[in-house]
């Protein structure tokens, strides 16, 4: 029997367009491109709208009732952008910064909060006491919203100038690569290739092999951990046996890890064939010793956002320990309520507030040196996998039989036929996302194009071949993989 949850994520919510489907991959993408190099018009007004005009086509495909919400976030931003530059004085700049944020959180509060908020008030009042409410959740609020306070933001702290083309603010908020699952873009990365950037054959190049192999993360890993991940999780309540649980904990961690960042390579990759370079997203993160050097690994963008919208402003380090502390846990309580209206995704960034803060003060695992590398690592993986249960739990209950599952309370037994029926069928698939979870391909192509290599012309003819071969390969059986299969989800547009 399948969770809630995950009917939820078989499906693409709202009907909206996915990187890994047909439809975009023949359609949609060739599509916008053609328009995008059309021969006959290469000024970059023409480009920019056009790529304006698929990326507001691209939202509407599942969403048409929501993008007038997005279009009017735009405008009162800009408005804002433009008032806040237009004052020296501190007061009106920061009247107008309060304005732009409250507009932007007001609008998260009531399209992705206050549903939750009906329901535990009413729960504390008593049956009935108020009405019930069902509120559809617009795809990526939290994404493009986290995106245009960060413009606003940088604005009132003269990091960037005031956009004063309203088209090519919209344009930076809704370009479909990043528009409803990230990276968040900052407006200064892009600020001047939205203006004046330069379309090359080697980035189009580059970013088409990059979008191949995020979607090889997506469609050949992640959705089929997915699936194990699924259906450990539905029999929470049950008594699971501990391989079993662990596995179930594994294949969700590898599902997040390949769904994320196979989703932010296709955002990139596509942003390089428009001529933008986005920033990275995540950098191996299971290859962490701690779980800080986890967090400098895993969704980049959005702790970056964290520490220097909120982390900064409030003090950061240089004020007192108990400050300090403080200023760690506002950071990871709205970290985990950013991801959603459920308190499991507030008991998460309180998880990682005190493993983090542990961390800080006893300065352990760090402070093991020599050959304990390995424990630190085994660490940081054992921490980050309980973490991914709290992450992917229905309630807390089930969280917390769960874990106490994964630690033999409860449990049926060591293992049982589940767990050896699913290593049976997965193994290669498991080893596989273990693999590719290290950086062996960028370490393996850095040998192959090295100085040695280049010195031979038939060497780098034949690895060019056998690298265009492979990738060519990769991308049919993923097309392959997608026309057949009706299981594509994406986490992450969740949020």
């Amino acid at each position: 029997m399948w969770s809630a949850r995950a009917v939820a994520a078989a499906c693409a919510p709202g009907g909206v367009m996915v990187f890994a489907s047909t439809v975009f991959l023949f359609l949609f993408l060739p599509l916008s491109l053609a328009l995008y190099y059309n021969p006959l018009c290469r000024t970059r007004g023409y480009r920019n709208a056009v790529l304006l005009a698929v990326s507001l086509a691209f939202y509407a495909w599942g969403e048409p009732v929501f993008i007038s919400l997005m279009l009017l976030s735009i405008l009162w931003n800009y408005v804002c952008g433009l008032r806040i530059a237009a004052h020296e004085d501190k007061r009106p700049r920061k009247a107008w910064l309060t304005a732009a944020i409250v507009f932007d959180l007001l609008l998260m509060f009531i399209f992705k909060y206050l549903s939750f908020t009906f329901e535990n008030v009413g729960l504390l009042l008593g049956s009935g006491m108020l009405p019930s409410l069902r509120i559809n959740l617009p795809v990526g609020i939290s994404f493009f919203t986290f995106q245009i306070m960060s413009y606003v933001f940088d604005v009132y702290y003269r990091k960037t100038e005031a956009q004063r083309n309203i088209a090519r603010l919209a344009l930076y908020i809704s370009m479909f690569p990043q528009l409803i699952a990230g990276p968040i873009v900052r407006y200064g990365t892009v600020a001047h290739e939205i203006e004046a950037r330069e379309e090359t054959i080697s980035d189009f190049s580059r970013g088409m092999t990059r979008m191949v192999c995020g979607l090889g993360k997506k469609v050949l890993l992640a959705n089929y951990v997915a699936q194990i991940a699924d259906n450990v999780f539905s029999l929470v309540g049950t008594e699971l046996a501990v391989s079993t649980a662990w596995l179930g904990a594994v294949a969700y961690s590898f599902q997040v890890y390949f769904d994320f960042s196979g989703y932010s390579d296709m955002a990139i990759g596509m942003g390089l064939m428009f001529g933008f370079h986005f920033e990275e997203n995540f950098n191996y993160s299971f290859t962490c010793d701690s779980i800080t050097d986890f967090w400098r690994r895993q969704h980049i963008s959005l702790s970056r956002w964290f520490r220097d919208y909120v982390y900064i402003p409030l003090g950061g380090s240089r004020v007192s320990k108990p400050r300090w502390v403080w200023n760690i846990f506002v950071v990871w309580l709205l970290t985990g309520i950013w991801h959603g209206a459920n308190w499991t995704y507030w008991i998460w960034g309180l998880y990682y507030f005190v493993l983090l803060v542990f961390e800080k003060f006893t300065r352990f695992p760090t402070q093991l040196t020599g050959r304990s590398r390995p424990l630190r690592h085994v660490y940081a993986l054992v921490l980050t996998a309980v973490g991914m249960v709290i992450f992917r739990a229905e309630s807390v209950p089930h969280t917390f039989r769960y874990i106490a599952n994964m630690f033999g309370v409860g449990a049926s037994g060591l293992t049982d036929g589940m767990f050896s029926a699913y290593l049976r069928s997965g193994a290669w698939v498991l080893l596989a996302c273990a693999l590719f979870s290290t950086p062996v391909l960028p370490r393996l192509a850095a040998v192959f194009e090295s100085g040695r290599l280049k010195n031979s012309p038939t060497a780098v003819a034949l690895y060019d071949v056998l690298r265009s071969l492979a990738l060519l390969s990769l991308f049919a059986l993923c097309i392959a993989v997608c026309a057949k299969s009706a299981y594509n989800p994406f986490i992450y547009y969740h949020f």
